[in-house]
């Protein structure tokens, strides 16, 4: 891991911060205040792991009312507040700040509601997300959004990162499955946007909460909506001896209006990889490895997968295998879903990017992290959510060597601006955070990040919510010239830079 360089706290500030410690104790129970460098350890990081730096106070509030009087105190007192959810992100956008106080919302963990009615659960933001489906199977309904961590996952971390999955080709990201929040604002401030309705008037205040990683307020209750399970799913796995091939078919696949409700490849490293972990049963011959889920009614399935065979046949496929059951369709996912643990086996650590393209250059994508990989002579396995074009390249290193971590930084940063030039964006699901607030300038010229900022100050005027996270810091602009105005950032530390 690599220790954040921070400014050293004086005995000013150490002053400051028992009385930050007694205030905070008599808002909320005082058991809840964490303060001793033990208590305050496990919050050190995320799941990004590769930076870490102790917070200056955790707290864990248990009621709206506790977390409106923590930011109220906060923002008078000008202290800054770093909001977390289960911890499970992977951009550092969790990442704490050693004078701000973490507020921890792992408290808030029931489900108020369920309205079948509706369609829709209200719940409190520490659900998990596979929580959510859970507790509305038993009427055959389930949460569509899936990512690989849902069992970890919490809805308001899934929130704030605008989180997808497997499903989410067919059924949307979260901001297409939440339906409204309530939310407190950096002066205290609670407020209510959006409800148990499909469409709010005025403006869409909802698409703009969802994926602003906590830097616009801190939720505290979410509205998700719920979906019938379909009559019949049913799964294919296909194997193709080249990258190029099966990269022609996922296109060809979603050109022929075929709209899977999930499409996901691997590559050669990931298919031996997964299966060595879970015993899928995986062509370990194939070069790239097609997983595509259809639903819909028995007649509808069956005639989606007769065509997604003829045309994978068409493109040279070397093995093609239909569910035959529930049980042999979970062991076709079972694979892909444990590709992260899986990776252990490779290296004593890797780094999980999060990048997007268009689906037609698939395999110009698949051939670049290749030739990057050789480069850096570091190995990488790849899994894409192929239908909307997100990749997660794996890239395996040894943590405890710092010029290999230098060189996985350099290489995540070349796949990103490589996605950049073939056409897609820095950030599918996992957020910008901290990793990639450097490359925002890849995607986004001065007047587009000015715009972005000017919203954040309209909603946080003293920037004490999750500073530092997602733009560029102030050094880094100034070194490129850039002209930013940022608001009380100076002092934010810096990060080993791509």
């Amino acid at each position: 891991m690599t220790e954040l360089a921070l400014p050293k706290i004086d005995k000013k500030t150490l002053d400051k911060k028992d009385y930050i410690f007694k205030s905070l104790a008599k808002l909320i129970n005082p058991e809840h205040v964490l303060s001793h460098k033990d208590e305050i350890k496990p919050y050190e990081t995320d799941g990004l792991s590769a930076y870490k730096q102790t917070p200056l106070a955790v707290v864990m509030p248990e009621n709206t009312k506790e977390v409106s009087s923590i930011l109220k105190f906060c923002y008078e007192e000008n202290i800054k507040v770093v909001p977390r959810g289960a911890g499970t992100g992977l951009s550092g956008g969790a990442l704490p700040l050693q004078d701000a106080v973490l507020l921890s919302l792992g408290k808030f963990n029931k489900i108020l509601e369920i309205d079948f009615e509706n369609k829709c659960v209200v719940t409190q933001p520490g659900v998990t997300n596979l929580g959510l489906t859970h507790a509305v199977q038993h009427k055959g309904f389930y949460y569509a959004p899936d990512p690989s961590s849902q069992l970890a996952c919490s809805i308001g971390g899934n929130v704030a990162e605008n989180s997808g999955g497997v499903h989410s080709l067919k059924y949307g990201t979260t901001t297409n499955n939440i339906l409204g929040v309530e939310m407190v604002m950096m002066d205290g401030t609670i407020c209510r946007i959006g409800g148990k309705t499909l469409d709010q008037e005025g403006y869409d205040l909802m698409g703009l909460i969802c994926g602003s990683e906590g830097l616009l307020g801190v939720i505290t209750e979410v509205t998700a909506k719920i979906l019938k399970k379909p009559q019949v799913v049913k799964a294919a796995l296909i194997g193709f001896p080249t990258i190029e091939e099966g990269a022609n078919a996922t296109s060809e696949i979603i050109s022929n209006g075929i709209i899977p409700a999930g499409m996901e490849i691997m590559d050669k490293a990931l298919i031996e990889a997964t299966d060595n972990f879970s015993k899928a049963g995986y062509p370990r011959d194939a070069e790239l490895l097609l997983i595509v889920e259809v639903d819909g009614t028995e007649s509808e399935v069956d005639v989606l997968l007769k065509d997604v065979s003829s045309i994978c046949k068409k493109n040279n496929c070397s093995s093609l295998k239909l569910s035959q059951s529930e049980k042999e369709r979970l062991s076709f996912w079972s694979g892909r879903k444990s590709a992260f643990p899986a990776c252990g086996a490779m290296a004593p650590d890797y780094y999980c990017m999060d990048g997007v393209i268009p689906r037609g250059k698939l395999a110009e994508a698949l051939l670049e992290i290749r030739r990057l990989s050789e480069k850096y002579n570091l190995p990488v396995a790849n899994c894409f959510h192929a239908g909307d074009g997100n990749l997660h390249p794996l890239i395996m290193y040894d943590g405890a060597d710092k010029e290999q971590f230098r060189k996985t930084e350099e290489f995540g940063a070349e796949i990103l601006k490589a996605c950049v030039r073939l056409g897609g964006v820095i950030t599918g699901e996992h957020g910008v955070g901290v990793e990639k607030r450097e490359l925002m300038c890849e995607m986004f010229n001065d007047n587009d990040i000015q715009q972005q900022l000017d919203i954040k100050t309209s909603l946080d005027e003293k920037n004490l919510l999750n500073p530092g996270k997602v733009y560029p810091i102030l050094r880094k602009c100034a070194e490129e010239g850039r002209v930013h105005v940022h608001r009380g950032e100076e002092k934010f530390p810096d990060l080993p830079r791509f």
